[in-house]
């Protein structure tokens, strides 16, 4: 179990992200916080 753990973090450590993809993750992670924010903000207003 250890072993296939270690395995895998070699794995992702050694893939480069391209441009594109870290654009595109970056793009994602930032439509996620929004998403995140609004949500909050809905159930707040929801709760008085």
């Amino acid at each position: 179990m250890i072993l296939n753990f270690f395995a895998l973090t070699i794995t992702i450590t050694k893939r480069e992200n391209s441009l594109e993809k870290a654009l595109h993750n970056e793009n994602a992670k930032k439509i996620f916080e929004e998403n995140r924010r609004k949500v909050e903000n809905y159930i707040r207003l929801r709760q008085y």
